[in-house]
């Protein structure tokens, strides 16, 4: 989407430019909606935690959040490599493999920020920690490892030493061992090697995750360790065999010796970590900044530039957190991650000083970004009104925006934004989605529901105008549709005149088909008298008073029938002589029956009456 501007100033046309607008695309990628739809539940959980636990409780929680974050990254990278492989749509296959990789990049970011970040790992743990992460994501080498591991005679298999030395580029030393015996058994002159070689692996000191030494401890355990494996390769203990001497080399941490393995290690950052491994396993979390540049320019040699996920990588071991966030900004495809990784190291504390320009911290920002992008989707924008939800300054605003604009397709629709609305009291919109649905239903004759819709907006005028409509649709037809809702209007009927008046006339009706005359009579006449029925509609009133004027027994009294002769003359008496000329003869008739049906009832009544006074 591109957009042209061109400004004009006082010397006229200045500089135009284009502008390229980028919508957030992804967020109609059908595979993809499992990451936004289980993440949102994550994020809800994580705005509800209980902030008051402290310290390793509070660290724990978060990390926890954090691994559920990435589990669900994976499990859509999953869902894509699979929906990559059964796809016979070449281009659909393309999209499908670069979401994979998309995703498999996210997870990489995420977990690494993780460790250093939400974890905050220290000197010690953080090795194990990046050597976990590397193991997780570098995945190149795995088929190599599978197809030595399954074949007959794995020690013979020409790819055998380039798996051993996997293992121990990523500190495997088991795996490592355990098919070092394999070689072993097939070359009993050289078992002697093999064990020295198998002892010091054994020998390799690691940090532990519990505190079960200390650093110096640690240290000095791997000093002692070093100098022993120094030894060996000086005295040429491994000098008859390249492989093990190279192997030899790599646990000194010998540089030349492990980029040699370039093609195997495949990334800067696996280089990082092996050579962290051999040369400084107590690195502390500052100094990883130092190590990451050396071996990121050691690595690309000056042959490559840095790919934007370098970029990416090197700010999060320099602990830029803020560049990490800007850099993932530009080179992902959506707002997803930026939005959800900056909420949790925002709840890490992490983020407090850093404030926008305008107002809104960066957290509320990309959260507000995120939300807009959801509402751009016809069933994703229901998840876009927690996360407004959960922005404190502006939200309110973004979601009072957002709502007016969704399409209200179906009335279903039309209730679930309602809801919405009437529980964060956004008055305004539920006024505004109750009119516009009032009025389609209108549109289509459907005039029960347009009532229905009007009483909800409390929109009195057009209550009015669709009462209007009914009356004129019983003076056609001569009944009432919509009876269920005319009959439990309730308070409703008193919003406006006209459709207390249709309330109330239905009531009338209803009294009449009950045979409860007395009670429809009185009714009938309070319409008139006060003034509830519109002018326009007396003669139909009185039209309907001739059927109970005629009863046998006698329902209007002397007073009511006299009321209703005043009301008969003031409608007559109300129009021009042109008017009068103007009307059809069947009005004239009306009019002359109800005034004989009135005198004969006023006769009876008299009878009536002084008969009941004479006894």
């Amino acid at each position: 989407l591109t957009a042209y501007v061109a400004g004009t100033g006082e010397g006229g046309p200045s500089s135009s430019r284009l502008f390229v607008v980028r919508k957030d695309q992804d967020i109609y990628i059908q595979t993809l909606r499992k990451l936004f739809n289980e993440s949102h539940g994550i994020f809800i959980g994580l705005q509800r935690s209980e902030e008051e636990l402290a310290g390793k409780s509070r660290k724990a929680q978060l990390v926890q959040v954090s691994k559920n974050y990435r589990s669900v990254i994976r499990a859509c990278m999953e869902d894509m490599h699979q929906a990559a492989i059964l796809t016979r749509d070449p281009a659909l296959h393309s999209q499908y493999s670069t979401q994979v990789s998309i995703l498999s990049a996210m997870e990489l970011i995420w977990n690494l920020c993780e460790i250093l970040f939400v974890e905050a790992a220290a000197a010690g743990p953080l090795l194990l920690r990046l050597l976990d992460w590397v193991r997780l994501h570098v995945c190149d080498v795995d088929n190599m490892v599978h197809e030595v591991l399954s074949s007959e005679n794995p020690s013979k298999h020409e790819l055998f030493w380039n798996v051993v030395d996997v293992f121990v580029l990523q500190g495997r030393m088991d795996e490592a061992r355990h098919l070092l015996s394999k070689e072993a058994s097939a070359n009993p002159t050289s078992v002697n090697m093999y064990k020295t070689l198998d002892d010091l692996m054994k020998k390799m000191p690691v940090p532990s995750l519990g505190n079960t030494q200390t650093l110096t401890e640690m240290e000095l355990k791997w000093q002692h360790w070093h100098e022993e494996c120094q030894r060996y390769l000086q005295d040429g203990t491994f000098a008859s065999s390249s492989h093990m001497e190279s192997i030899c080399k790599i646990l000194l941490g010998d540089e030349d010796a492990i980029l040699e393995k370039k093609d195997l290690m495949t990334t800067w950052y696996h280089f990082l970590v092996t050579r962290l491994l051999y040369s400084h396993p107590t690195v502390k979390p500052m100094e990883l900044r130092f190590y990451a540049q050396a071996c990121m320019d050691l690595f690309l040699g000056g042959e490559s530039s840095p790919e934007p996920l370098d970029t990416i990588l090197m700010a999060a071991f320099e602990f830029e957190m803020h560049q990490v966030i800007k850099e993932c900004s530009i080179a992902l495809s959506n707002w997803w991650f930026v939005a959800h990784l900056t909420d949790l190291l925002d709840h890490c504390k992490l983020l407090q000083s850093h404030n926008l320009y305008f107002g809104s911290n960066m957290r509320e920002f990309l959260l507000l970004e995120y939300a807009s992008g959801l509402f751009s989707h016809h069933s994703l924008w229901q998840l876009g009104v927690d996360y407004f939800d959960h922005c404190p300054e502006y939200g309110r605003v973004y979601l009072e925006l957002h709502i007016e604009r969704i399409p209200l397709n179906t009335e279903q629709k039309a209730l679930k934004v309602l809801r919405i609305c009437e529980q964060r009291q956004m008055h305004e919109q539920v006024r505004s989605i109750c009119k516009i649905m009032a009025m389609k239903a209108l549109r289509n004759n459907r005039l029960g529901s347009a009532l229905s819709w009007s009483i909800r907006a409390k929109d009195a005028a057009f209550a009015t105008l669709i009462s209007d409509r009914f009356l004129k649709d019983y003076c056609e037809s001569g009944c009432f549709s919509d009876l269920d809702l005319i009959d439990n209007l309730g308070p409703s009927m008193l919003l406006s005149d006209r459709l207390t008046f249709l309330g109330k006339y239905r009531e009338f009706h209803r009294l009449y088909g009950e045979k409860r005359f007395s009670e429809a009579a009185k009714l009938l006449l309070m319409l008139m008298t006060a003034h509830i029925a519109p002018c326009s509609f007396w003669m139909t009133l009185l039209t309907d008073a001739l059927p109970l004027l005629e009863q046998k027994e006698v329902i209007f009294s002397a007073e009511q029938t006299y009321e209703l002769m005043r009301c008969l003359e003031d409608l007559t008496a109300g129009k021009s002589d042109k008017q009068k000329f103007q009307d059809d003869d069947v009005e004239t008739m009306k009019v002359e029956m109800l005034r004989l049906a009135l005198a004969r009832n006023l006769a009876r009544v008299i009878v009536k009456e002084g008969t009941l006074e004479g006894s």
